[in-house]
């Protein structure tokens, strides 16, 4: 009934005009905003430490994240409406050439990201250029609205694997024959993550894109697609970034790991109203790490 239900969602969204779309997802970002106390809430209590402003400036900001996470909602509803030949009317993207230059290594490239614009459509401004792109993504807590969304996922050519299971070796192979393989690197990552400052707390980080970047020699190529005044959406590649092998795996994992958490702490703070600021960040506490090696995917595996 879920699944269904989101599908004929995403038809009705597909029918409507784009300008339209944003206006409603204005509306409902509000009614979220002002209905919604326990998420509002966290947000707030999470945002005025870390970009160190008043309560009041908080809550402004806050009300923008979520009438930009409505939009988003819409726009993920909406990808089946996406293709190559309208997709530049919605998108553009900044030094596609890095990118491109980094495929052209056939190491595969590991994209750094994290929830922040509508990160779904990142993935279209690649796709849609023909650039071959698989991601690893959580599962949602209910299975039919996780099919519905892969399902959406697969209008715009991007093979999904999810987190936690089998299938990450199917995104190593994916990364070896020379693909890209996203990671939304801003969540809690557990006990097995790795500790490290994030807009002022220590928090959990996943070292997936480095584990991945290290086994394969994939080049890593920060991307954010982000929402602009004019309602149409920049994809900002970054510089290229590489493992550094200094013989001591843990460690020099760890290093890449907080190197990158870094460029997505920038661009949170650089574009506040962008970001999931009700996530639950810092669930895990430095006291609850999980002891042990963290270089858990074993190329030798990979075939």
């Amino acid at each position: 009934m879920h699944y269904k239900f989101v599908m004929f969602m995403s038809r009705v969204v597909c029918h409507m005009p784009y300008r339209l779309l944003m206006a409603v997802g204005w509306v409902l970002g509000n009614l979220y905003y002002l209905l919604i106390r326990k998420e509002r809430e966290r947000a707030v209590e999470q945002m005025m430490p870390a970009l160190q402003i008043p309560e009041r400036e908080a809550r402004r900001t806050v009300r923008k994240s979520f009438i930009n996470l409505a939009r988003n909602v819409l726009e993920i509803l909406y990808m089946p409406h996406l293709n190559e030949q309208n997709f530049r009317q919605y998108i553009e993207i900044d030094h596609l050439d890095r990118l491109k230059k980094a495929l052209d290594e056939r190491h595969g490239v590991v994209i750094l990201t994290g929830h922040i614009g509508t990160w779904e459509w990142l993935s279209a401004a690649f796709t849609l250029n023909g650039l071959p792109v698989t991601a690893i993504a959580k599962p949602q807590p209910n299975m039919q609205y996780t099919n519905a969304l892969n399902d959406l996922r697969k209008t715009i050519h991007v093979e999904i694997f999810s987190r936690g299971t089998s299938e990450l070796l199917a995104a190593a192979r994916a990364l070896k024959k020379g693909k890209i393989l996203g990671f939304l690197a801003d969540q809690d990552a557990g006990p097995g993550g790795a500790f490290l400052p994030f807009l002022g707390r220590i928090a959990s980080t996943p070292m997936g894109p480095a584990v991945f970047a290290h086994k394969f020699n994939s080049p890593v190529v920060p991307a954010f697609i982000l929402r602009q005044p004019n309602g149409r959406h920049k994809v900002v590649i970054g510089e290229v970034m590489r493992y550094e092998d200094t013989g001591d795996t843990d460690r020099d994992l760890f290093d890449f790991t907080a190197r990158m958490t870094k460029v997505v702490e920038t661009i949170v703070r650089e574009n506040p109203t962008q970001w999931l600021w009700f996530q639950k960040r810092w669930n895990t506490t430095p006291d609850m790490q999980k002891a042990g090696k963290h270089h858990t995917v074993r190329a030798q595996e990979v075939e």
